[in-house]
C-alpha cells in the first residue's frame, strides 16, 4: 500500500497504533485497510494485494480478527469466495463481545483466588483483578446505551 495516497498513511500509521497496543502487525494492518476501504469489504486477494503479503498470510489474521468481533467473513453471492467485512461501528461490536474476551480470564482469576489462601498476598491482587473485570463487565452495559444515544446525537 503505497504511503503517497491518505488512505495508505491512514493504514500505516493505524496498523503502528494498534501493534504498539499489542495487536499483531498482519492483524493491525488488515484492520487499518478494511476501515479505510471505501466499502469496508474486501477480499483476501484484495487484502494480499493492498498490503502487499501473501494470501495464505492473510487468512490467518483474519481469523483472528473475526475472534475478535471486528471483522466478519461473508460469501460473496454466486461465488465461494469469502469477502472479509468491518462494520462501521466495529469498536462498539468488539466491545460487545468483551465478556468473551474475559470470561477465561475472569474464571483463572476466580478460581486462583478460590485456591489461594486469603491471607497471601496473591490473593488480594487476584481479587482486585477479577473485581475489576467484573466491574468493567458490568460497566459495559451502560456504556452501551449512553453510546447509542451519542450516534443520535452525531447524526451517524
Amino acid at each position: 500500500m503505497s504511503t503517497d495516497d491518505p488512505r495508505g498513511r491512514f493504514v500505516e500509521r493505524m496498523g503502528g497504533a494498534l501493534t504498539s497496543a499489542g495487536m499483531a502487525r498482519l492483524p493491525a494492518r488488515i484492520f487499518a485497510a478494511l476501515l479505510a476501504d471505501e466499502d469496508g469489504r474486501m477480499t483476501a486477494a484484495e487484502i494480499a494485494a493492498t498490503l502487499e503479503v501473501s494470501p495464505a498470510a492473510v487468512s490467518g489474521a483474519v481469523r483472528y480478527l473475526d475472534g475478535m468481533g471486528v471483522v466478519r467473513r461473508e460469501r460473496e453471492r454466486g461465488s465461494r469466495r469469502d469477502i472479509f467485512v468491518v462494520d462501521d461501528d466495529a469498536w462498539h461490536d468488539a466491545m460487545l463481545h468483551a465478556d468473551q474476551i474475559y470470561a477465561p480470564l475472569q474464571a483463572a482469576l476466580r478460581k486462583g483466588v478460590e485456591e489461594l489462601p486469603a491471607d497471601d498476598p496473591a490473593h488480594r491482587r487476584l481479587r482486585l483483578s477479577e473485581e475489576f473485570i467484573s466491574f468493567l463487565l458490568s460497566e459495559l452495559g451502560a456504556i452501551n446505551q449512553r453510546w447509542a444515544v451519542r450516534v443520535k446525537e452525531l447524526g451517524l
